[in-house]
Order: structure tokens, then C-alpha cells, then sequence
């Protein structure tokens, strides 16, 4: 899916003031230790996303995703787990999911999945990716009464007003987070900030027009959108 279109009438409304950036980039938490001789158990925050694996493995496969495109729904669907299973565990190769933020509820949903530790977001992403067709049904319907909440205010009350009117409070608290929990992360403007300004560098930097795009050793995979075409790019590189 192209970067620069929106995907339903809803988002197009709030325009484009509503990610400001210009704070520096979050820092680089501190590695865990390598859970043994099995790579996949192991999840490192980034600057950018997520790493899943050996943080300095040879290899190393980005994938740029967003929460408002079907195709990473899909690729989340039949793709991530896939990767993890097949290629992540004998630390050869890494694995990390990079968010790209194309307007406010892709951010919403970013700062979801990122709430708590890092270990949690594996969960926490599949949780939203795997209910995807819902949340977007529900956004498609959604009143000019709600969107109006969604473009006035304070930046955590409209973050909050997009997480409460898409179904993603209840989906994490399935997942045992308490709405204050998801209100802190959603109220953490300096991390918003550096996931919008770190987005907008990696579109820059890689020339990336659509999600999902994967860079595999610092180089963008052409005409490589899905998990068929990426497992035959990985299939070249021994595991």
C-alpha cells in the first residue's frame, strides 16, 4: 500500500498537523542476554521497532509496516511467525519490525503496541494485526461526531479518542493492560515524536513508497510486498 494514500475518509479529515516532530529519537534500551542457544525467545527496542533475534546477526531483514494498511495485516497474518520459526532461532539472521506513521491512528496503534516491555510486543502486535479487518470496518463507519474528537484537543486526548472509538482499549485489555497503562503510553508525546520523525527519516533514507517494504542488509528489496516474494529472497541467504 502506498505511503501516501489514506485509507479511508476518516484519517484524510485530521490532516497532516497532527504528528509533530522534531524531538530527538528515543534511546536504544539495553540488550537482554541471549536466552541460551535459541535466538527467537530473544526481543530488542529500537530507535525504530522491534528486533526479534541476535541484534548483531550477519543478516538483517527490516520489515517497514503500518497499522493502516491491509497488505501488512496479511504479512502479519502469514509472514511474521513464519520468519521467527524458520530463521530467527540460530541468530544467523534478525528480524525487526519497523513502524511507518502515515497519520494518527497508525500512531495510536503504534504507541499501543509498544506499551510495556519489549517482550510484550510481539503480542501486542499480533493482537492488533490479527483483528485488523475488524477495528478498520468499525473505523470505516465512524461518525463526524467522532472524528471531530479525533482533530481537537490535546495530542494524548485525540490518541486516546482514536484507541476508544477503534476497539484497541478492550483488544489490549484482553491482553492484561489497564486502561491507565494504555493512557500513559498514549500520553507520551516525546515517544510519539521520535516514532514520527524516525519514520519520516526512514522514508527519506530508503526511499520507501509503500508498506509493506523490507530492507534486507541495508538494501530495498524490489517488488518485494509479500510473503511469497520475501521468502524467496530469504531462501538466498543461508539460515
Amino acid at each position: 500500500m502506498k505511503i501516501t494514500s489514506i485509507t479511508f475518509k476518516a484519517i484524510a479529515l485530521l490532516g497532516a498537523g497532527t504528528l509533530a516532530l522534531g524531538a530527538s529519537a528515543q534511546d536504544k534500551k539495553e540488550r537482554p542476554i541471549q536466552p541460551g542457544g535459541n535466538w527467537s525467545a530473544m526481543v530488542t527496542e529500537t530507535d525504530g521497532g522491534h528486533t526479534f533475534g541476535n541484534p548483531d546477526a550477519k543478516t538483517k531483514l527490516v520489515e517497514f509496516m503500518s497499522y493502516t494498511c491491509s497488505h501488512c495485516a496479511h504479512f502479519a497474518q502469514h509472514g511474521d511467525r513464519a520468519i521467527k520459526m524458520a530463521y530467527v532461532p540460530t541468530g544467523r539472521i534478525s528480524y525487526e519490525i519497523r513502524h511507518l506513521i502515515r497519520d494518527p491512528v497508525d500512531l495510536s496503534a503504534a504507541l499501543i503496541t509498544q506499551c510495556g516491555a519489549p517482550s510484550k510486543f510481539a503480542a501486542n502486535h499480533e493482537a492488533l494485526m490479527y483483528s485488523f479487518d475488524e477495528w478498520m470496518a468499525v473505523a470505516q463507519k465512524t461518525t463526524q461526531a467522532q472524528r471531530s474528537r479525533w482533530q481537537f484537543g490535546s495530542k494524548s486526548a485525540r490518541l486516546q479518542a482514536i484507541a476508544s472509538d477503534l476497539g484497541f482499549y478492550e483488544i489490549m485489555e484482553a491482553r492484561g493492560y489497564t486502561r491507565a497503562e494504555l493512557n500513559r503510553c498514549l500520553s507520551d508525546e516525546a515517544k510519539a515524536n521520535a516514532m514520527a520523525e524516525k519514520s519520516a527519516a526512514d522514508i527519506q533514507k530508503y526511499g520507501l513508497s509503500g508498506t509493506p517494504s523490507f530492507v534486507l542488509d541495508g538494501e530495498l528489496l524490489e517488488d518485494t510486498h509479500d510473503w511469497p516474494s520475501l521468502e524467496k529472497r530469504l531462501n538466498t541467504v543461508k539460515k
